[in-house]
């Protein structure tokens, strides 16, 4: 039986609500899920990605891999943060071995997916966040199991 998925707009007015976020989603993550994560530079990508990697049970600073491309935690599922800003091209994205992670056994979460759009799958949960300096952060969720109990958003 086909899964349902459904859209859901949530707003946030802080970055520890942002973060909350985050961990609320993370308790429904499971092996194989992958979270896809646009909006302009400054957003929020960053505070919403913190908070769903410390809900996973991740311990340690959670910073940004812009620089090395992605990081590796582990929590009660392997993650992997992958920050696609600084790539050139989807062959150098392919190179860099993503592919393997995208459809692995962990969490896969991207940071500027848009760059690896052709490679995501189509379960991927889409996270769109919009709003910039002291605005509300509009998140736009979407692509989410019918199952998911999303109430307590």
């Amino acid at each position: 039986m086909k899964q349902v998925r459904v859209k859901r707009l949530i707003v946030t007015r802080s970055p520890e609500e942002t973060q909350a976020l985050g961990a609320a989603l993370a308790r429904h993550l499971g092996s194989g899920d992958v979270v896809a994560c646009t909006g302009e530079l400054g957003v929020g990508k960053t505070c919403f990605i913190q908070g769903l990697i410390e809900g996973l049970g991740a311990a340690g600073p959670v910073l940004s891999p812009t620089f090395v491309f992605m990081a590796h935690y582990q929590g009660r599922l392997p993650i992997c943060h992958i920050d696609a800003y600084r790539t050139g091209s989807l062959a150098e994205i392919i190179d860099l071995g993503v592919e393997e992670w995208l459809h692995g056994e962990g969490v896969t979460i991207v940071e500027w997916a848009e760059k690896l759009e052709p490679l995501l799958p189509p379960r991927a949960l889409r996270v769109r966040i919009s709003g910039l300096g002291d605005e509300p952060r509009e998140i736009d969720l979407e692509n989410i199991p019918e199952s998911w109990d999303l109430s307590s958003l």
